[in-house]
Order: C-alpha cells, then sequence, then structure tokens
C-alpha cells in the first residue's frame, strides 16, 4: 500500500469515538472476567476457613483492609452489572429494545441500577 492511495483509512481508537453500546459490551466481558477472578477468591476463602483459625485470621485481616474491601466492592459491582446487562440481553433475545435509542437508554439504565445496587447492598451492610 503507498501513501497516494484514495481509499481511506480506517480511524484509530484516539479518532473514532465507541458508542455506548461497544463500550457497555467491553464492560460486560471485563466483569466477567473479574467474577472468575472472584470466585477464585472465594475458593481460597473457604480453603482458609477450612485450613484453621491462622490461616483464617490472615485471610479476615486482607479482606478487611483497604485492599481487599476494594476487591469487593469491585466484585460486588461486577456481579450486579453482569446480572443487569444479562436481563437486557434477554429481552434482545426475545427483539425488544434493539433500535439504536432503546439499545442507548437500556444501557444507561443498566449502568445506573448497577451503582444503586452496588451502593444499596454496601449502604445495608455497613448498617448490619
Amino acid at each position: 500500500m503507498s501513501w497516494d492511495d484514495p481509499r481511506p483509512m480506517s480511524p484509530h481508537l484516539q479518532v473514532y469515538k465507541l458508542p455506548i453500546t461497544a463500550k457497555l459490551s467491553i464492560l460486560h466481558r471485563g466483569t466477567g472476567g473479574a467474577l472468575f477472578l472472584g470466585l477464585i477468591l472465594m475458593i481460597a476463602v473457604l480453603v482458609s476457613a477450612a485450613s484453621g483459625p491462622e490461616s483464617w485470621a490472615s485471610m479476615h485481616s486482607f479482606l478487611s483492609g483497604f485492599f481487599g474491601q476494594l476487591i469487593i466492592f469491585g466484585f460486588t459491582f461486577a456481579l450486579y452489572y453482569h446480572a443487569c446487562n444479562g436481563v437486557r440481553h434477554l429481552f434482545w433475545d426475545i427483539g425488544k429494545g434493539l433500535d439504536l435509542e432503546n439499545a442507548r437508554k437500556s444501557g444507561i439504565a443498566v449502568l445506573i441500577a448497577s451503582v444503586v445496587l452496588t451502593l444499596l447492598t454496601w449502604l445495608i451492610a455497613a448498617i448490619v
């Protein structure tokens, strides 16, 4: 290919702005990966609990710290986002909300619902 080729070049990510549906699709895949890693963490928690008081104490210390709480908060958001977006996809599977405007609106609704459910869960956990 030469530089005087009249065909247009594809825009790269620094030029092309991804639509919200594309960003949410990437986030859905990312939260799926985060849930897999969270499952490994949950298995580690169960193993530490079954391994005795010393093992559980170190796991509890880690999860009670700032970084552990941040991981659990992220896992909570990933769980709610992945579930809400899964419901959105179920509606798409039956042919509802596939037009661009409804897809955009439902994407924003999924984000809002995920944030609200995450914050509500942590608020209730803090009270209890």
